[in-house]
Order: structure tokens, then C-alpha cells, then sequence
């Protein structure tokens, strides 16, 4: 029998073949890398907003509720941005009298100009999303702040922001880690919205990491909390 031998012209395909797959691997190593990297994730992503909202001011100093402006967060999925109507019931603009149709708190600052120009002209104001999930996610702020998940658990302490930002990877991993063990995340639903609240045992201290590990697992047994880590729960 008679042996088979390659034709000459695939001596270099051999090598381009080596080389390619080389490259491939370098390529899939450095997106991977890229990927999972917080930078890459947006930590720290703080767009530049059309109005220079205050979160430190109106969630800290002044302890609105984030419910007053984000009011669908325990009923929907999302949690709304509030409309020109929730804005103005604060700082109403005046007239060409002065007068003013409601309450007047900076009437007459140029950072509310965008607000005043919004609630003449009938149109939303600009605002510019800043924790943004991939398309093909599914997350529902309603379940999570019903369960007894504070905003701040994802969003950090939005009431000492001067200006919002990023404050977490919101990584698949990073979500993963808390439905394997919620119990650090977990307090009563009536706390949810209290940014700077913590449980204290009965002499007024914070509890301890593994008192902590323990209050959270109480909470979870009392109302039936059992997060789900399969694929279908945010990718339907």
C-alpha cells in the first residue's frame, strides 16, 4: 500500500495553524480578564447629570425616603426616575410676579434651570442612567427590596453622594455570591430604605460578623427567603 503524503503547500498552513491558536488563547486569556475586570464593569462610573442632584443632600441631610422619588421600587421591576412633577413640588419655579405655584426652596438657582425649562415646555428631563445590566439580564428591584435587601446593598450609600455613581461590579459572580449567602444582606423590609441603619444587640452595639451571619439567617427562615442560583432566575 502505497504511503500517503501531504502535498508541500500545507508545510506553512501547519505553522499558521500554530500560530492562530496561540493567538487565540492570548486573546480569550485578555478578555476574560477584561471582562470580569471591575474597571470594566463600571465601578466608578459617574456621568455627568443635566441637573447636579444631590443624593447627599435630599437621602442624607434632609433623610427623604428613596421611595419618595423612586416610588415604584417595592411594587415593579424598576425602580422609576422620578418626573419633572416630583421635582417641582419642591422647587417650583416663579413667575414673572415672583409668585410661585408651590413650595420655592432655590427658585432662582441656574442648576434648576433644566428642571424649570422641563416642567414649562412638558418634556422629561435628560437624565443619564448610571447602573446600567446587559440587555439579556433580568433583575427585579421589587423581589429584592421585599425580601429585605437595602438599596445600599447594590448601590452603596447613595446618601452621603454628592453625585451618584457606581458603587458595585453588578457582575454575574458578584450577584451569584449573594443568593448563595443573603443572610449578611438581609433586614427588616420596614429598614430597607434606611441607608445608615445596622442591627445592634441588646446593649446598643453592632453585632459581630458571624451575629450578623445569624440575624440575617433568622430573617431569611421567617419570611421564606430562598433565593434561586439557576440560570433561568436572570436570564429567562
Amino acid at each position: 500500500m502505497q504511503r500517503f503524503l501531504f502535498p508541500r503547500w500545507t508545510n506553512p498552513l501547519v505553522g499558521l495553524l500554530l500560530v492562530a491558536g496561540a493567538a487565540g488563547a492570548v486573546f480569550a486569556g485578555a478578555m476574560g480578564g477584561l471582562i470580569t475586570d471591575p474597571q470594566t464593569l463600571n465601578v466608578g462610573y459617574q456621568p455627568k447629570q443635566p441637573v447636579p442632584f444631590s443624593h447627599a443632600i435630599h437621602a442624607g441631610q434632609l433623610k427623604l425616603d428613596c421611595r419618595y422619588c423612586h416610588n415604584t421600587v417595592f411594587d415593579a421591576a424598576h425602580a422609576a426616575v422620578p418626573p419633572t412633577a416630583t421635582c417641582i413640588n419642591c422647587h417650583s419655579p416663579a413667575n414673572d410676579e415672583g409668585i410661585t405655584a408651590l413650595a420655592a426652596v432655590h427658585a432662582e438657582s441656574p442648576k434648576l434651570e433644566p428642571i424649570h425649562e422641563s416642567w414649562l415646555e412638558g418634556r422629561s428631563v435628560g437624565w443619564k442612567r448610571i447602573h446600567n445590566l446587559p440587555e439579556f439580564v433580568y433583575f427585579n428591584h421589587a423581589a429584592h427590596v421585599n425580601s429585605g435587601v437595602s438599596c445600599k446593598s447594590c448601590h452603596g450609600r447613595i446618601d452621603q453622594m454628592e453625585e451618584v455613581y457606581q458603587a458595585k461590579e453588578l457582575s454575574m459572580a458578584w450577584c451569584i455570591e449573594c443568593h448563595r449567602n443573603p443572610e449578611p444582606h438581609l433586614r427588616p423590609v420596614d429598614k430597607v430604605t434606611q441607608l445608615d441603619w445596622e442591627p445592634q444587640n441588646g446593649d446598643g452595639e453592632e453585632l459581630t460578623a458571624a451575629e450578623r451571619q445569624e440575624y440575617g439567617a433568622k430573617l431569611k427562615e421567617d419570611n421564606h427567603i430562598n433565593p434561586q442560583v439557576h440560570c433561568a432566575v436572570c436570564h429567562r
